[in-house]
């Protein structure tokens, strides 16, 4: 059979060109294929690596109200002024006092009873109403009432009991009734026998309220109501928040704020003290904050002697408080 060949000597088989072929070539051969006309050739990996690249441009993000979903909610004024709830722990209450004074004010808030044989009698309602409720109660030695309250001065009786709420200074002022009204202002007193006395002191003298800043680590504890005597179950505990909107608040409802100082200030005895009365008590080595002395409506002192500088802070709250309660009854 003899071998047909084109002429020129060129072989049947049409392989590829050496010659480089134009688009259209390319074109019509990807069509005679069945592949879409106009598709891209693979980019040469090793060409694409070795091919200096272009800057990268910084992808642009949306803005912030839209990454997360609509427009941002209007701020809230009062959000500013807001206090972080504490968290709510059952507490040992100790002292005969302060136990028989939270049963009568809050008996739901017992949860369990340890007393010595000897205060049975004296605690006969609240054994009767831990049996009635099913609440536990249990008769120890005082070795277990000491590890128990953490307290020689257990008094015989330890309950285990949450605490009354704190309010907050917009509560409180719409629980008042019009008239004349007394308040204790506590900063920067952290002792908590101080704040048992003050406490007690101002359920004695008819305060309706102590106030504690936002930044206070004071709180009500069992040691606190021991000394209290009961006082700490007559008025709340009122907790603030920003103190310039404090002073404001208590301004626009009719308080008048009385930081008390050792030097620069008025006579307790010489001053006419307000029917509407918020005594701002400060601790005993630093005193008041400046900025809220400088705040308060009214600067006043405690004559004495000068043997001494100034008087304990529970001290000479009772001694303001008895001057406000001398003059409403004068």
């Amino acid at each position: 059979m003899s071998e047909r060949k084109p002429p020129g000597g060129e072989s049947l088989y049409r392989g590829p060109s050496k010659a480089p072929r134009d688009k259209r070539e390319r074109e019509r051969d990807r069509r005679d294929q069945g592949e879409p006309a106009g598709r891209a050739r693979p980019a040469d990996p090793v060409a694409a690596a070795s091919s200096p690249r272009a800057p990268s441009q910084p992808r642009e993000r949306p803005p912030l109200r839209e990454r997360i979903g609509g427009e941002r909610p209007p701020r809230d004024p009062a959000a500013r002024d807001a206090v972080t709830p504490r968290p709510v722990q059952e507490q040992r209450v100790y002292g005969i006092n302060a136990c028989l004074a939270l049963f009568a004010k809050r008996p739901e808030a017992l949860r369990k009873v340890w007393l010595l044989e000897s205060r049975i009698p004296a605690l006969k309602a609240v054994l009767a109403y831990c049996v009635k409720q099913r609440l536990g109660y249990t008769i120890v030695e005082p070795d277990d009432l000491e590890r128990l309250s953490g307290s020689a001065h257990n008094e015989g009786v330890v309950f285990g009991a949450m605490p009354a709420e704190e309010m907050s200074l917009p509560a409180w002022l719409d629980s008042l009734q019009p008239g004349p009204q007394l308040a204790v202002w506590l900063d920067g007193v952290g002792n908590p026998h101080n704040f048992g006395a003050i406490l007690r002191s101002a359920a004695h003298f008819g305060a309706t309220g102590v106030l504690l800043s936002r930044e206070s680590t004071l709180a009500l504890s069992g040691a606190a109501a021991r000394v209290a005597e009961g006082g700490a179950e007559a008025l709340p505990v009122v907790r603030l928040g920003r103190s310039d909107n404090a002073i404001a608040q208590l301004h626009s409802a009719g308080f008048a704020v009385a930081a008390t100082t050792v030097r620069g200030g008025q006579s307790l005895y010489a001053t006419r003290l307000p029917e509407r009365l918020v005594l701002l008590m400060g601790a005993e080595q630093s005193g008041v904050d400046a900025a809220l002395a400088q705040a308060a409506t009214i600067r006043l002192l405690i004559p004495g002697s000068g043997a001494v500088e100034s008087l304990n802070v529970a001290s000479a709250t009772s001694v303001l408080l008895s001057e406000w309660c001398r003059q409403r009854r004068a």
